[in-house]
């Protein structure tokens, strides 16, 4: 965070999962939770918490909600003040792709010290922004524990959606596809007998934006610890 504002950033906030849980897990059974994690490593989230505030750092502890929910939140709210020149989402999770804009919203990998704008996730994914969590509903996601649809790989995900966006608007016909995606007929089989979990998978892989987390992008202004 300190790089970050070493670097220019002058308006900063920290979205933490201060419980794993949340909403999702009622949607899906098997989305992720907080078993398995390491009880030295939970241990650590509160004081995380406490050393931003700390250092004057706006921190936002997310109980009913996910992390990348209020990063989504606060990303399209600070996008939406016109004396903001940029708005850089500092995470390498594939579902923040989905809140790229153009190159006024853009993502940043850190440790890979990448940033990707439209047009990067494009090139990465196949899939403009708005198709992401379609594509994640179609490959899956091991990391949030969804699996995605039978058959469904990067490739032809990308492919399909590259051309018609959404889910919902996939010809049932495979020869309406005109694309080229090894297995045309068996992908379409697929989605048309997993349609309701590929609905409901891109439920969970779609970021909240409703989340109220400040009423002034000016309460985002870094003034020191």
């Amino acid at each position: 965070m300190l790089g970050m504002i070493k670097g220019g950033a002058t308006h900063i906030g920290v979205a933490t999962d201060h419980v794993i849980e949340s909403f999702r897990n009622d949607l899906w059974p098997g989305y992720k939770t907080g078993e398995g994690i390491e009880p030295d490593l939970l241990a650590q989230f509160p004081m995380l918490e406490e050393a931003l505030s700390s250092a004057g750092i706006v921190v936002w502890p997310m109980v009913e909600f996910e992390a990348d929910d209020a990063l989504a939140a606060a990303a399209e709210a600070a996008a939406g003040d016109s004396r903001v020149d940029r708005v850089i989402i500092c995470t390498p999770d594939k579902d923040l792709a989905q809140c790229v804009r153009g190159t006024r919203v853009v993502q940043l990998d850190r440790r890979k010290r990448v940033t990707r704008d439209e047009a990067g996730v494009i090139q990465k994914f196949g899939v403009s922004p708005v198709s992401i969590p379609d594509y994640l509903a179609l490959v899956g996601d091991a990391a949030d524990g969804y699996p995605g649809l039978p058959g469904w790989g990067a490739k032809s995900s990308a492919a399909v959606l590259a051309k018609f966006v959404h889910l919902e608007s996939i010809p049932a016909d495979y020869r309406d596809w005109h694309v080229n995606a090894a297995s045309a007929s068996t992908l379409a089989s697929t989605l048309s007998r997993e349609r309701d979990h590929a609905l409901l998978f891109r439920t969970l892989a779609t970021l909240r934006t409703d989340i109220p987390l400040f009423d002034d992008v000016d309460q985002l202004r870094w003034k020191g610890q």
